[in-house]
């Protein structure tokens, strides 16, 4: 398997992948993706089986403490010197689950957020998943009162590294 940022070239593939992980009121649109990726390509973590895109992480960086559901669609609003890394998504093709792969991309997420000298890392996540993040060492700081996207109750889960 082979990790590495996205370029726009990766826009369709990115698309399908989130089609297939996420419902349809959850998953980004392939425009969301086009602009995310205009604004922070380099906080895509994708991971390849041969040319096949089979799993990605990705989130943009901000001073922002909490994440919003402004910050999905708003792909303007990435400050690369930002002290917090967002995670939007974390897609693994179902054929490919439970073999690590979305673990190492966190991993690699949380690895350049350290190289970046980031408080840490912020995500959101529905009640079962809520084990599986603080595998990593991210806290659960209860449902979100600024998240509803999707029409779904999140946990808001940080992980501090300073």
């Amino acid at each position: 398997m082979m990790i590495r940022t996205a370029t726009i070239e990766d826009l369709d593939a990115i698309a399908a992948v989130e089609a297939e992980c996420f419902p349809a009121a959850e998953a980004a649109s392939k425009d969301e993706f086009a602009d995310r990726l205009v604004h922070y390509a380099d906080y895509f973590w994708l991971m390849f089986d041969e040319d096949k895109l089979i799993a990605f992480v990705d989130g943009f960086v901000t001073n922002e403490p909490d994440l919003t559901d402004e910050m999905y669609a708003k792909a303007n609003m990435h400050n690369a010197s930002g002290r917090w890394q967002m995670i939007f998504g974390v897609n693994t093709l179902p054929s490919y689950r439970r073999h690590g792969y979305a673990g190492e991309l966190i991993q690699r997420a949380i690895d350049t957020a350290k190289e970046q000298n980031r408080a840490g890392l912020v995500l959101t996540c529905k009640d079962e998943l809520v084990c599986y993040y603080a595998k990593f060492g991210f806290m659960n700081e209860g449902h979100s009162d600024k998240s509803q996207h999707g029409g779904v109750a999140w946990n808001q889960m940080r992980l501090v590294l300073r």
